[in-house]
């Protein structure tokens, strides 16, 4: 990200990623999180605070390599277990619930998440048999030319079943490009094992994007953006023009309410029915009681009622 702020944290809608990533897997409402952090950790714990626990990976020896350091916290737990970068802010609970729902009912020993990618590069390829069952997911670097052509490619998002989850990662070996331990890995061994393994292949592409540059953080905010303006015009809120509204994704708005362009609402800001709301207005952690009209106006932390003759 070429930033002192270590990557999920870099905000998303007025959230850091990782904050995104967290609320979805509460919105699950899954037993136990736990949080693998290693550079700037304390930064991320000062954010997500005592709800989740915390795994630390001193060295950056690759994903397969930092889920085993959830192992004091999960190794000898049985159920499903579900991981996700922290990286990946678009990730939404429909999508995770799909995941789980075919995880489950297929009763697989692993199931990745899908997509199929109109520019597959640097992704990690989905092979399958011939009969069509996930084979194995080789990455970008390690990809033979013929694999390299392959559009479907994983998240990086899975569901384990956990006891095989763990028994396989003792298994996964470091004899790659990159000199690390993938994840991925732990598919092709667990079907050698001949466990099943599944993928749930989802239409909505935007879901597994993950951010590795201020030009992608950039992609992804306008993304979801887009997404919480719709959801609020869904809700009966008109924007004059959602192209240049911008509200963070826990902001309430009231039915009937009118946003003109060129407003910011942010943070916990709650905003009742029948108001206008700009144009060029920003308002941050703000309480605006109903039929209220604001125009032209930066407020930050206040409680604005109606006034006197209105």
């Amino acid at each position: 990200m070429k930033s002192k702020l270590y990557k999920v944290l870099h905000t998303v809608c007025g959230k850091p990623m990782v904050q995104h990533v967290v609320d979805r897997m509460n919105d699950l409402v899954v037993d136990e999180i736990v949080v693998i952090v290693g550079h700037g950790a304390e930064q991320v714990k000062e954010q997500l605070g005592t709800a989740v626990q915390y795994g630390f990976q001193d060295k950056q020896l690759g994903t397969a390599h930092a889920v085993m350091m959830s192992k004091d916290f999960l190794q000898d737990k049985t159920g499903t277990t579900i991981v996700v970068s922290g990286d990946t802010p678009l990730i939404s609970e429909k999508t995770l619930r799909n995941l789980m729902d075919q995880h489950e009912n297929t009763q697989s020993a692993a199931t990745v998440l899908t997509v199929v990618a109109a520019d597959p590069a640097g992704y990690g390829r989905i092979v399958r048999t011939s009969k069509g069952l996930v084979e194995r997911i080789v990455e970008h670097k390690d990809a033979t030319m013929e694999e390299r052509e392959i559009s479907e490619v994983s998240t990086g998002i899975f569901c384990f079943d956990n006891q095989l989850l763990f028994q396989a990662l003792s298994e996964v070996k470091n004899d790659n490009v990159q000199g690390e331990y993938y994840l991925p890995d732990v598919i092709e061994i667990m079907r050698k094992q001949n466990h099943l393994i599944s993928a749930y292949r989802t239409n909505d592409v935007e879901d597994g994007m993950g951010v590795n540059d201020k030009v992608q953080l950039a992609a992804v905010e306008k993304l979801l953006r887009a997404r919480v303006n719709n959801q609020h015009m869904i809700n009966g809120v008109t924007l004059i023009d959602p192209d240049s509204t911008f509200i963070d994704t826990d902001v309430v708005i009231g039915a009937d309410t009118v946003v003109h362009p060129g407003s910011f609402l942010r943070g916990n800001t709650r905003i009742g029915e029948s108001c206008v709301i700009g144009p060029h207005t920003d308002l941050l952690d703000c309480e605006v009681q109903s039929e209220v009209k604001i125009q032209y106006s930066r407020v930050t932390n206040s409680l604005i009622g109606q006034s006197i003759g209105d």
